[in-house]
């Protein structure tokens, strides 16, 4: 994938060169052949195919976060099980 990426931005590159030295081109001419022609759509087609990959990472990551949740839950809770541990402050002793 980044190859392709990488060949067309060299054929742009390329094509800017030939705009900035032709003799009837422009530099503000090449620039806005390389944006326009390189960096906008290659940006924008990197951002679709990479979303697949955001996606998952998302989704690992509220995994981890769902997996922290239980674990801190299950240190919280009294013998670390999901009964209750009774009486969790002992009786008072009153002496006689």
């Amino acid at each position: 994938m980044y190859l392709v990426v990488i060949a067309w931005l060299y054929v742009v590159l390329m094509m800017a060169l030939v705009e900035a030295l032709s003799a009837q081109g422009s530099v503000l001419g090449a620039i806005i052949t390389f944006v326009m022609y390189g960096l906008l759509p290659m940006g924008l087609v990197m951002y679709i195919l990479g979303t697949p990959a955001r996606r998952r990472a998302r989704h690992r990551a509220e995994a981890r976060e769902a997996e922290a949740r239980e674990a801190d839950a299950l240190a919280a809770a009294p013998h670390g099980g999901g009964q209750s541990a009774g009486d969790a402050i002992a009786a008072e002793r009153k002496e006689a």
